[in-house]
């Protein structure tokens, strides 16, 4: 067992990482920045003007806004003025209101939103609000995390200030005081904790799993999950795969298009989250797994995800399904009494097939996306199970699961940042 101060350090950074959040979580840290901005001016603002990096816009043109039947920033902006509180984080558009989405439709009428490319962002997230009311000016700056206040400025007067380490831009999100994780780390605090240190990961199962009863019942998104519970059994039979697409896509059908229930994310997003949770919670139905296994298996997943997202970044031009569904994966083999090794060769597994898969925003169709990570994690934990595993002379995977890791992350980051602006350049030039 890791000593106490090691597995309350990762405690502390599951509960900082998997946290609710109420629709895509681009647009809603665009509504929490413009939602504190505005508290700071103290009025409605006549003008409010936004620079955003391009993943931020990428991740928030296509997707619904909970409670509004719109998508897209302009109404996430008006509302985040309109009704939005700073202090329910990426809730923040809890209270809204039919009458409020009136509102919100009459201030994007008054064409005082701006919303421009910020062509030097010093993070693949970050948001900087200036919000103006009379003669008053505020700025209010996320960055790298979507609640991270970086900076709070009124009429030129700095309220807070995090001055950047070294000034330099940043292409990942780990923290100085982040635990390092390895994946024989991940392994043993999933393995050897004391449940009731850690059986408050039940909570992602509660909300993902309400989102997806939700929609299941209606009609969310391109009803990927419904579909599949409705009319898949011709094609895919009343199997644990057909369970968990319907699981993950219905959550992600809810999330996407713009469902008021609160998911459980990951790393700042939804998705991830869903993508981290559904698969696990499904296949432990099935297969009628105890409490204390399903909790084991769900941190297993949550903190490998969160591991790989420690070197790829918040934001990137690679799909976060690829990050969830490997983390997804890990639990698949825990859950068929796998042991460390065939945990390790799922992951492998995982990086040999999902390795490229591009993030071109968020938007219903992320559906398919989780979708596809999820059966190729089942495909990639029965190899396993199996003893079936890459090998090191295979493309990207090398013998050592964490340096596989590194390949992954590296390519997502560094080496498909030329792929990202010219899938932003895309979807903004149609």
């Amino acid at each position: 067992m890791l000593d106490k101060e090691k597995r309350e350090s990762i405690i502390k950074l599951i509960r900082r990482e998997v946290v609710p959040a109420l629709g895509c979580t681009e647009p809603a840290a665009v509504s929490l920045c413009v939602a504190k901005a505005t508290e700071l001016l103290g009025a409605i603002p006549d003008q409010i003007n936004l620079r955003l990096s391009s993943n931020i816009l990428k991740n928030a043109m296509g997707v619904g806004i909970p409670g509004t039947g719109m998508i897209g920033l302009p109404i996430a902006v008006a509302l985040g003025a309109l009704i939005g509180k700073s202090e329910y984080g990426l809730e923040v558009l809890r209270d809204v209101t039919p009458e409020a989405v009136e509102k919100g439709k009459e201030y994007i009428n008054r064409k005082c939103i701006s919303i421009k490319l910020h062509e030097d962002a010093p993070s693949n997230l970050h948001i900087d609000v200036e919000a103006i009311y009379d003669t008053d000016r505020v700025r209010a700056v996320i960055s790298r995390e979507h609640t991270n206040f970086i900076y709070l400025e009124k009429n030129r007067a700095i309220i807070y200030n995090e001055v950047p380490q070294d000034n330099q831009h940043s292409t990942t999100d780990t923290k100085e005081n982040d635990v390092e994780l390895d994946m024989r780390t991940v392994y043993d605090f999933a393995m050897t904790t004391p449940l009731e240190e850690i059986g408050f990961i039940l909570e992602a199962r509660d909300l993902n799993k309400a989102a997806a009863e939700l929609a299941l019942n209606s009609d969310y998104g391109h009803s990927l999950g419904s579909t599949v519970r409705k009319h898949g059994v011709k094609f895919f039979g009343d199997t644990p795969l057909a369970h968990m697409i319907s699981y993950t896509g219905a959550a992600c059908d809810a999330r996407m298009g713009g469902c008021t229930a609160a998911v459980m994310s990951n790393s700042g997003s939804g998705n991830q989250g869903i993508t981290a949770t559904m698969p696990v919670v499904s296949f432990a139905e099935d297969i009628h797994a105890d409490e204390e296994h399903l909790i084991r298996a769900l941190i297993l997943s949550h903190l490998t995800s969160i591991y790989i997202k420690q070197s790829l970044g918040r934001l990137s031009a690679l799909c976060g399904c690829v990050v969830a569904s490997t983390g997804a994966s890990s639990a698949l083999v825990y859950l068929m009494d796998g042991d460390f090794e065939q945990i390790c060769a799922a992951v492998k597994n995982m990086v040999a097939n999902l390795t490229g898969m591009v993030c071109d925003g968020a938007k219903p169709s992320c559906a398919m996306k989780v979708s596809s990570g999820v059966s190729t994690a089942l495909m990639s934990a029965m190899l396993a199970m199996n003893d079936k595993c890459v090998t090191s002379s295979e493309g990207i995977v090398d013998e050592n699961v964490d340096r596989t890791i590194r390949n992954l992350t590296s390519i997502g980051r560094d080496a498909m940042r030329a792929t990202d602006l010219y899938v932003l350049d895309i979807m903004t030039g149609k």
